[in-house]
């Protein structure tokens, strides 16, 4: 059974996911706290939420030094004193009750003298005319009081004290010395006081720990702590740490001249807009463009993510907007980040929207009242990023606040080579790499997807104990990271056999296809959750794709299925990933892209990223009878294609039973070693001097998969 695995776009198969790899430069942070209460006279205003790069050192969240006491208001203070006090005091009394001396009974000196005469006194101790003792049976006196062991008496003046110490020492009572006590001594007290002052040391220690969080009140509930930049640690970005996104840093160019010579467009009655919006895949760099911005024109930049604004009570991200507001706005002229802002900035039109009395619509409202509140004169520009702009509510996107977006898109080869540089610079490099052939074997891949491959290289070198990274650490790591990691699996010969049979189906019809992508690489080394797989990838980046080439791709995908029916009579479940990518194709085919003929040039089934309704249905959502041809004509499209792969494998049998050999024996075939085992030339690389600089318009829907294994 051959385990297959999804695709990604444009590099090849077997790949669980497309990878996204944030590719924006991190520095370390502090995190530090928010507050959104008012504070009142004397109180101490807590830190704030958001990170401040470059800003003022007198500006909230522009230093690094820790709070080194509680965060606690001035009246806060006093009421924590008042109560430590009334802790205190009632410990005392406490102490004093259960420290006190044991209660005697007063006894007349002729009742006193009476019991010592009658031995019934053990001891006795002195201080002036007064004297305490102990009994061996408890007396009581009057007789209807209580009887106690402990006794106090009165010597007279007339008494004759003589008498009283030779009957004292002919009844051997032991006679003391030392005084009598008069209370608890300062050592009680000390170790009597001691629970409380244990206590009142862990509220300050819990204070000290939780000022962050609790900042002297219930707003601290579910809040987390926020990261801040500091212009004396922070090293500020510019656009010579970006590369690869030319065109989107020649639109910001003009933000940065503004923060620079506002004059300049003043003076025309020009006003610089309120926000910018940049959208993009993830990973393409956008809040390392907008840091750059800020880096470029040297002002503070406050940066938060979207989702640090909503919190379990209501009001508190308004509260939070208005004072981020109000921060920047002191050290304009400033730049105010917002990462993901699809977070609270979701259209409120859409069915996750129940209602304009929740924290995520009130915190949006707060948003749009700050950024109308702007003039244009002060300075402030707000920049925000999503990877979902047809989501976001329209209210944002209107003229007057984000009306100006910025698209970030992947990079095309020559961007590749330039973030490869960007990212080898702190790596020592063997003169054996070659970046531009890297560049040229990795499209699709956004900066985070090269930052990864160039990090994954260098911990195999230094696995390997390389002095410098090689060309093989990055060919190692290129297939780790587009095919997955080996996996050591006993597997049967049988079972080999036939997975080497699937892989060479799919190898063979990539091939034969015209047009389809160059296969790089043929494997039946289990990698990932595949026990084999294929690696295909265009020479140069591609745009558009016709219905020739998208059905040379369906071909290709059911090369392995096809293959087992053709040797084996039967089938297994290791197509299972593959048929995903050929009804993926094929309805996207007939449905969205208009390449059938009995639908013809509509749109009739809902993209990926289509708002949903209220029960799951969209604008798009097609009628019984239009699903009912959608999946006639896929099924023609793709029973059509399975029948030319196994017309096309019975052909070329030959060739599928030779790659199967070299495979069993070297479990591995290149590029080069694929195409002469299966006596196929390879088609010739597209020459770079046909190529000319165009601008093509987005593409709306998401590029199609690579070939499957």
């Amino acid at each position: 059974m051959v385990n297959k695995r999804n695709v990604n776009p444009k590099q090849g198969c077997c790949t669980s996911s497309h990878l996204k790899v944030d590719t924006v430069a991190t520095v370390s942070d502090v995190k530090q706290n928010d507050s959104p209460r008012r504070t009142g006279p004397g109180e101490v205003p807590p830190p704030p939420l958001w990170k401040v790069e470059g800003a003022p050192p007198g500006t909230p969240g522009s230093s690094n030094k820790p709070n080194k006491r509680p965060n606690i208001p001035l009246g806060g203070w006093r009421r924590f004193a008042l109560i430590v006090g009334g802790l205190l005091f009632i410990n005392l009394l406490i102490s004093q009750q259960l420290l006190a001396p044991a209660k005697a009974v007063t006894l007349p000196y002729n009742v006193f003298r009476a019991q010592v005469d009658a031995g019934n006194v053990t001891e006795v101790s002195s201080r002036g005319t007064t004297i305490r003792g102990k009994l061996n049976t408890p007396v009581a006196y009057p007789a209807t009081g209580k009887a106690r062991n402990i006794f106090s008496t009165e010597l007279p003046v007339y008494a004759n004290g003589d008498a009283l110490e030779k009957a004292l020492d002919s009844k051997k009572v032991i006679q003391n010395a030392k005084p009598i006590k008069s209370g608890p001594s300062l050592l009680e007290l000390l170790f009597s006081l001691l629970p409380t002052l244990i206590i009142i040391g862990l509220i300050v220690m819990a204070s000290r720990r939780m000022s962050g969080a609790m900042s002297g009140g219930l707003s601290g509930i579910g809040r987390s702590k926020a990261k801040r930049y500091d212009e004396t640690s922070q090293l500020r970005v510019s656009f010579a740490d970006v590369a690869g996104i030319d065109d989107a840093e020649q639109e910001l160019l003009e933000i940065v001249d503004f923060l620079k010579n506002p004059g300049k467009y003043r003076r025309l009655g020009a006003i610089i807009p309120k926000g910018v919006l940049l959208s993009g895949p993830p990973g393409t760099g956008k809040t390392l463009l907008a840091r750059a911005v800020a880096g470029e024109a040297n002002v503070p930049f406050f940066s938060m993510s979207a989702s640090e604004f909503v919190e379990m009570i209501v009001g508190v991200g308004a509260s939070r907007v208005r004072d981020l507001f109000s921060q920047a706005k002191a050290v304009a002229p400033a730049i105010i980040f917002i990462d993901e802002i699809d977070a609270i900035g979701r259209s409120r039109a859409s069915a996750g929207s129940m209602g304009g009395n929740d924290e995520r619509e009130q915190t949006l409202n707060q948003i749009l009242t700050e950024m109308d509140g702007f003039t244009g004169s002060e300075g402030v520009i707000v920049l925000a990023s999503t990877n979902r702009p047809e989501v976001l509510d329209a209210a944002l996107l209107r003229p007057g606040r984000f009306d100006r977006r910025v698209v970030v898109s992947p990079p095309d080869q020559v961007g590749r080579k330039e973030i490869l540089r960007v990212h080898t610079k702190s790596v020592p490099l063997d003169a054996g790499v070659d970046i531009d052939a890297m560049a040229s074997t990795t499209p699709g891949m956004v900066g985070a997807d090269l930052k990864n491959l160039v990090n994954e290289a260098a911990l195999l070198a230094a696995k390997r104990g390389h002095e410098k990274v090689e060309n093989g650490d990055f060919t190692d790591a290129m297939e780790k990271i587009v095919l997955g990691t080996e996996r050591r699996l006993v597997l049967s010969h049988a079972e080999r056999e036939r997975t080497a049979f699937h892989e060479s189906g799919h190898a063979l019809l990539g091939m034969l296809q015209k047009g389809a992508d160059p296969i790089r690489k043929i494997s039946i080394i289990p990698r990932g959750g595949a026990l084999g797989v294929t690696f295909s990838s265009p020479d140069s980046d591609r745009y558009s794709y016709d219905a020739e080439y998208l059905r040379g791709r369906i071909i290709g995908a059911l090369g392995g299925r096809a293959a087992e029916e053709v040797v084996y009579g039967n089938v297994t479940t290791g197509a299972e990933s593959d048929l995903d990518l050929v009804t993926k194709i094929a309805r996207s085919m007939v449905g969205r892209w208009g390449m059938s003929d009995a639908i013809g040039p509509l749109t009739v089934l809902p993209g990926p990223n289509d708002q949903m309704g209220f029960f799951g249905d969209s604008a798009m959502s097609p009628s019984p009878e239009t699903r009912a041809l959608v999946d006639s004509e896929v099924r023609k499209i793709v029973e059509s294609a399975y029948n030319d792969a196994r017309r096309l494998l019975r052909e070329h049998r030959n060739q599928l039973d030779a790659l199967t050999q070299a495979l069993l024996v070297r479990e591995t075939l290149d590029e080069i070693d694929a195409y002469a085992v299966a006596g196929i030339v390879r088609p010739p690389k597209d020459a770079e001097t046909d190529s000319i600089l165009i601008r093509v318009p987005e593409i709306g829907p998401e590029p199609v998969d690579a070939l499957s294994t």
